[in-house]
Order: structure tokens, then C-alpha cells, then sequence
């Protein structure tokens, strides 16, 4: 398994959880949710984008960023912006990574951005004068890119091939 966590901070559309809920599941990753969210834990669009997948995620509400951070005390944690200062390729990942993501239309408060060093604020590429990708890619692309990075396993790399 990833053995990565997913953090989103407040997150509105219930969709883009719900994909987020079945990447978690099939690459083995936690997700946690901090408090408030834009829609109900048992909205019909979370749960039909997350398929029947809820049931294979450890899935984690924070009631706020306070009560999230402390859960991750002695982890790595990496914000990931378009105002960051790292592209993702340029860091070397680990296993039990944490990445942090903002609100779909809000992205990361600047006081929270700005409580990460520089090395730990990474971005996707992208095209210049465009605002951002849609929230469920952008995990999509962090997650791989960094299972990628950490190998995967003999069992995770027989499943993929058959």
C-alpha cells in the first residue's frame, strides 16, 4: 500500500471527494477531511462518485486545521498550491507523506501557506495565466507521482499487470 495521507481542507463539492475517496481506495492512501465541508458526509453525489469504494478508505474528519495538525505531529507535510515554490518532480517523496490541499474555490488560506517552508510548498506544472486544475486531478497527479517515486510493491505491481 501508498501509506500516503490526503488532507483537504474544507472541501465543497461533493464529486471531487468522492473521486478522491476512490483513489484513496485502489492506492492504499488515508483521507482526511477538515471541518466545514461543503455538503453532508452521506450527500448522493459523494457517495456515487466514490462508488462502493467508502468502505476500503480510512477516512478521518478534523473539526479544524489545529485538530489536523496535531494528528500529523513529527510527519512531513507538503502543501500543494499553484502558489508554491517547489514543482512536485523536484522532491524526492516518502512513504507516509502528507499532502495538503485547499477548497475548490478558495485553494489554501495564505496563513496556512504560509507556515510551510518553501520546500514543503509544491505545485503542479501548468501552462501560464491559468488558475488551477480540478481538485480530484490534481490529487490524482501528487499521489501517483509520488507512489511512483517510493516504488511500488511486488504485490501492487503483479495486480497491475494482470
Amino acid at each position: 500500500m501508498s501509506s500516503f495521507n490526503i488532507v483537504l481542507y474544507q472541501p465543497e463539492i461533493p464529486p471531487n471527494t468522492g473521486n478522491i475517496i476512490r483513489l484513496c481506495a485502489n492506492t492504499g492512501s488515508s483521507l482526511h477531511l477538515v471541518k466545514p465541508f461543503g455538503f453532508q458526509l452521506n450527500d448522493k453525489q459523494l457517495l456515487r462518485a466514490g462508488l462502493d469504494y467508502h468502505e476500503f478508505i480510512n477516512l478521518i474528519t478534523h473539526n479544524n486545521w489545529e485538530d489536523c495538525m496535531r494528528s500529523f505531529a513529527n510527519k512531513r507535510i507538503f502543501a500543494v498550491s499553484t502558489k508554491g515554490k517547489q514543482r512536485l518532480d523536484q522532491v524526492n517523496f516518502l512513504k507516509e507523506d502528507t499532502f495538503l490541499f485547499g477548497s475548490e474555490s478558495r485553494g489554501l488560506p495564505a496563513e496556512i501557506l504560509a507556515s510551510f517552508p518553501d520546500e514543503r510548498k509544491i505545485f503542479i506544472p501548468m501552462l501560464p495565466h491559468r488558475r488551477s486544475l480540478n481538485l480530484s486531478n490534481a490529487v490524482a497527479i501528487i499521489v501517483y507521482e509520488a507512489w511512483r517515486q517510493i516504488g511500488y510493491t511486488a504485490e501492487e505491481s503483479a495486480a497491475m499487470t494482470n
